[in-house]
């Protein structure tokens, strides 16, 4: 197998959804065909694409793919396409090929944000828009009582905070916060991030 071609690639095409094999498949297709040198790494469990940095990345969810480049900002002819609210990624929720631009413009953007990796042209990095968000004093309640959960809590990025504090609150009933508020709990003293079912290992 090429030096670009990683076997871990192969094994998360494989255990994928049956509508996402096809959309990933092509995808990896048309980058190797963007350039050869594109070599391929997986991080934080999902596929990514680089050459003199990062160049994309791919993955696949239970009813959606997703693909976003890491400079879509500065791509020329991008913006069209980008459906951030939709979900993670550049394109929004893609579930099947016609769900993607067109093949040309793919090859193009890829060929494109090789060059910006090239010149070493970095993204200048967005300011924070969103305020802290605090915690409710019943969930630090819950979790102090827990040691395990509070440190981990502690040591947690302001975002995955936000993730489990903004999960809590959107409960509806009382009985659905005390049943998110007890799986927190018992989710952070086990490490594992608000989203932690979506990250392939």
């Amino acid at each position: 197998m090429s030096k670009s071609r990683n076997p871990k690639f192969d094994e998360y095409i494989s255990s994928s959804a049956d509508f996402a094999k096809p959309i990933l498949t092509h995808l990896r297709k048309l980058i190797h065909s963007a350039s050869p040198d594109i070599e391929e790494t997986i991080k934080w469990g999902m596929p990514h694409f680089e050459y003199k940095g990062v160049i994309c990345s791919m993955a696949a969810f239970k009813e959606h793919c997703a693909f976003g480049f890491w400079k879509e900002g500065l791509i020329p002819g991008m913006k069209q396409y980008i459906k951030k609210a939709e979900a993670m990624g550049s394109w929004g929720r893609i579930q099947s090929l016609e769900g993607l631009p067109p093949d040309e413009d793919i090859i193009k953007f890829i060929r494109t944000a090789i060059e910006l990796n090239e010149k070493g042209i970095k993204v200048e990095k967005e300011k924070r828009t969103k305020p802290e968000l605090k915690a409710p004093d019943y969930f630090l309640k819950a979790l102090k009582a827990n040691k395990k959960a509070l440190k981990t809590y502690e040591n947690f990025s302001p975002g995955n905070k936000r993730e489990y504090i903004e999960w809590i609150l959107e409960a509806k009933t009382e009985k659905t916060r005390e049943e998110r508020l007890k799986t927190a709990v018992d989710w952070i003293s086990k490490g594992k991030v608000r989203l932690w079912k979506y990250i392939k290992k």
